[in-house]
């Protein structure tokens, strides 16, 4: 069995109308993933909340393997800037996030939206109030360990993996 490069798979290459929040981002390595991942998944775009990826340099190229250059980003200051600008173009918001209210991402009907803006937040304090309060959803991963967290490029993947397989 022989491993195939990308120029050697059958995948078809497509963008969903996916626009990927990253709520006040630290990690260089965190965000070049989210990068590569968006890239892997075809979110339309990133918007970087209170965060210049452009700014970490050499670690976050690195991990974003170049797809930095082929996904469309900007950066935002604020929240609130971020989510007047989605509802503008009425983007409906998802939060990733686990919350008092929040659904099982597995069980979720993404069949509802032809469009959505799936925020995802800080390495260590998640997505801020400000967004959990604007989102219409709140949706966790379930986890049957100890811990109550994950990644945010793991949780992110699971994310678009889950949105991406319900849209095909």
């Amino acid at each position: 069995m022989t491993q195939l490069s990308h120029e050697h798979t059958s995948f078809q290459q497509k963008t969903f109308p996916i626009v990927l929040v990253c709520d006040h981002m630290k990690g260089a390595a965190n965000m070049g993933g989210l990068f590569r991942i968006a890239e892997a998944f075809g979110v339309q775009a990133i918007i970087f909340c209170g965060t210049q990826p452009q700014n970490f340099g050499r670690r976050m190229q690195k991990t974003a393997r170049n797809t930095e250059k082929s996904v469309t980003f900007s950066c935002l200051d604020s929240a609130e800037e971020t989510m007047a600008l989605l509802a503008k173009d009425s983007y409906p918001l998802v939060a990733l996030e686990i919350t008092e209210s929040s659904q099982d991402l597995g069980q979720f009907d993404f069949s509802q939206f032809s469009k959505l803006a799936l925020i995802v937040g800080n390495e260590n304090h998640g997505i801020s109030s400000d967004f959990l309060k604007a989102a219409s959803y709140h949706l966790h991963i379930n986890m049957y360990g100890h811990n109550s967290s994950m990644n945010v490029v793991q949780a992110t993947s699971i994310g678009l993996y889950e949105i991406t397989k319900q849209w095909q």
